[in-house]
C-alpha cells in the first residue's frame, strides 16, 4: 500500500503539530457597477489585453536588466556598440512576429505596461539603448497611429483600473 501526499513543514504549538502553510494574499476589491453593457465589454477587453500584455512587458523589463548587466561588463564603447547590435537584431526577430499579432490597444497597453515594469517610458529605454535619433523616429512612427512612446502608467489615476487587473491577474484571482 502506498500513501500519497505532499510533505509540509510543521510547527508545534501547545504540544500539538499543525502544518504550517503559507496562503498567498486574496485581493478583495468593490463589486464593478457598469453603466451599459459596452462599459462591461470594454472591462473584459482590458482584462483580455492585461492577460496578453504584462507577461511580454515582464519579458522586456528582464531583457533590459540582463542587456544592461551584461553590457557593464564589456571593456569600451566599440564591444558595447557591437554587442548592442546583435541584442537587436536578436530581439526583432524573436518578438516582431509576436509584437504583430498585437491589437493597436495592446499596443498602446504595452507601451504604459513597459514604464511600469521599468520605471521607465519606452522612449528613454530606446534613447538609452539605440540613442536619440532612433528614439525620436520610433516616437514619430507612434505619433502617426495615434500612440506615445513617452506615454506613462498612473497606478493612482487613469490607470486605475489596469492597476486592480493586473493585481488580480498576478494572484490569479482573474
Amino acid at each position: 500500500m502506498s500513501i500519497s501526499g505532499k510533505l509540509v513543514p510543521v510547527c508545534v504549538y501547545n504540544g500539538d503539530t499543525i502544518p504550517c502553510v503559507t496562503l498567498r494574499n486574496t485581493y478583495i476589491f468593490p463589486e464593478l457597477k457598469f453603466k451599459n453593457k459596452k462599459e462591461q465589454l470594454e472591462y473584459y477587453r482590458l482584462v483580455r489585453n492585461v492577460k496578453k500584455t504584462l507577461p511580454i512587458a515582464r519579458i522586456i523589463n528582464r531583457t533590459i536588466l540582463e542587456t544592461y548587466e551584461y553590457m557593464e561588463t564589456l571593456p569600451n564603447k566599440k564591444a558595447k556598440e557591437k554587442h548592442l547590435k546583435r541584442v537587436e537584431k536578436g530581439l526583432k526577430e524573436q518578438y516582431t512576429p509576436m509584437m504583430k499579432k498585437l491589437t493597436f490597444a495592446q499596443g498602446k497597453l504595452l507601451i504604459k505596461l513597459v514604464d511600469r515594469e521599468c520605471n521607465q517610458s519606452s522612449y528613454e529605454l530606446v534613447k538609452a539603448f539605440m540613442g536619440p535619433f532612433k528614439a525620436g523616429f520610433y516616437q514619430t512612427f507612434a505619433a502617426l497611429f495615434g500612440a506615445s512612446l513617452k506615454k506613462q502608467y498612473d497606478a493612482e489615476g487613469n490607470d486605475k483600473l489596469t492597476e486592480r487587473v493586473i493585481t488580480l491577474v498576478e494572484n490569479g484571482q482573474l
